[in-house]
């Protein structure tokens, strides 16, 4: 007997394997297919067998009380399973040390492969070297290469090629929230070959991993670099919450703009007010031949990926990877695609502290590939002069962030108001240091897009040498 799908066939030998399993996701999601392929292999081991560690190298955490802090004095950067596909995380929260030190082997180190095993199982990402001293949640599942068994970027290679991740995510449970444990995945076959191939995988995955590391520090030296450049270095690491509350205070002679006051935030305005006091321009006046405002409304039709664009939404406008569903160019206007070097900002949403509203993200490179919601706030320099690369160094730190919520508007989903966020004052450094910080902007970029080709090109190898090997 034979349940035939024109691209999962299903065998009966299959379902009385599984015990007569009737889940849908079992046997379509091809995890019953990568596992009957790695069986034909000539060499496979269970993974238990190559990690080492807490908990033998496979293991997440228990649930526990989380005390958020807002000094790095007292607290360490904090990661759940959505962050943990972030490309910038210079915004994580921070968990107290105090909490953080019961749990030492939640502690993130390089080489680590985290796996997402709580609502959306199975995504992945390597640990690179900038995100030593992380904590990360009970919901991110870490598997710890044994180094002295196997590489661990070639292990991640396998977990994260369409073999690892269909059996990783098949080994999910429950009917709302999905759940996998270790214990599920302790047993994947991992196909082990050659020293060279394997050495040559790994390389690759570690060089990716140190151009995304450099992707974050060139972007924090951009925003660094722009503060000190136009005098205002106490805004580079800037604390909301170290600023006096907004309690108890008048506005006099208010514009019919606004009466919402909230928009009139004191903290807010002494950053205005700090900005406006170096040289500038604002916000409305350098896009005034470029774009600033929210993208096209557009109805979505589906496409398959070879026909089709990725559709990028807010949250995913800031992942390493977008993912999301694949639309028609054809059905929509030209509107829907970003022009090199567009502040995309997160423009829709609500004013919880780990939400993206307000939050900037830069479009260049491989993701002018992509589409875009309009719920991005469209930021385009209209002088060749301040470069989109320059805007981003600023509109992506705290101080700018703060402000541009302090410009909310709305019921239950916020907005920015066009005519505040207009009146923002640029601060205008020199020729020279401009185009410096745009260049270490561009430069991180570049890493970032060097990162996904070094990374693929891992995948792709070890994904071939599998397809031969089982021929």
């Amino acid at each position: 007997m034979k349940v035939v799908n024109p691209d999962n066939p299903v065998t009966s030998g299959w379902l009385a394997e599984q015990g007569v399993r009737l889940t849908p996701a079992l046997y379509l999601s091809g995890a019953l297919e990568a596992r009957k392929i790695l069986e034909r292999l000539p060499n496979t081991v269970p993974l238990k067998a190559v990690t080492a560690g807490f908990n033998g190298g496979i293991f997440n955490g228990p649930k526990f009380s989380r005390v958020y802090l807002d000094s790095l004095d007292l607290a360490v950067p904090f990661l759940g399973s959505s962050d943990m596909m972030e490309a910038d995380l210079s915004f994580l929260p921070k968990l107290s040390m105090k909490v953080a030190e019961k749990f030492p082997y939640l502690q993130l180190v390089p080489g680590m492969t985290l796996i997402s095993c709580s609502g959306t199982v199975g995504r992945m990402t390597y640990v690179r070297p900038d995100m030593g001293g992380i904590w990360s949640s009970q919901h991110v599942m870490k598997v710890v290469a044994d180094v002295d068994r196997i590489p661990s970027g070639y292990l991640y290679s396998f977990l994260r090629s369409r073999y690892g991740v269909s059996m990783v995510a098949s080994s999910a449970y429950g009917a709302i929230i999905q759940h996998i444990e270790p214990h599920h995945i302790a047993d994947l076959p991992v196909p082990r070959f050659e020293g060279s191939l394997e050495g040559k995988i790994h390389s690759l995955v570690e060089e990716s991993a140190r151009l995304r590391s450099g992707f974050q520090v060139g972007l924090n030296k951009a925003t660094e670099d722009f503060f000190k450049s136009v005098g205002l270095p106490e805004l580079s690491d800037f604390r909301w919450r170290g600023e006096e509350r907004d309690l108890g205070f008048e506005v006099y002679n208010p514009e019919a703009t606004s009466l919402r006051a909230l928009n009139f935030s004191p903290r807010a305005r002494r950053i205005m007010d700090r900005l406006g006091s170096v040289q500038h321009r604002t916000l409305g006046g350098i896009c005034v031949n470029g774009q600033l405002g929210s993208g096209v409304r557009f109805k979505r039709v589906d496409a398959s990926p070879e026909h089709g664009v990725r559709l990028v939404g807010q949250r995913q406008g800031f992942w390493q990877r977008p993912e999301g569903r694949w639309i028609s160019p054809a059905e929509a206007p030209a509107g829907i695609f970003a022009q090199d070097e567009t502040v995309l900002i997160a423009a829709q949403g609500t004013l919880g502290e780990n939400e993206v509203f307000c939050r900037a993200a830069f479009v260049t490179g491989s993701w002018l590939n992509h589409a875009y919601t309009q719920h991005f706030l469209r930021v385009v320099s209209g002088s060749s002069e301040i470069p989109g690369s320059y805007l981003f160094a600023f509109l992506r730190s705290e101080a700018a962030f703060r402000l541009l919520r302090s410009m909310s508007v709305g019921g239950k989903q916020q907005d920015i108001h066009e005519a505040l966020r207009a009146r923002i004052p640029i601060p205008i450094a020199a020729p020279a240091d401009r185009e410096r910080i745009a260049e270490t902007v561009r430069q991180a970029y570049r890493d970032r897009d060097r990162a996904d080709v070094l990374e693929d090109e891992a995948i792709a190898l070890l994904t071939t040498a599998i397809e031969e090997a089982a021929a």
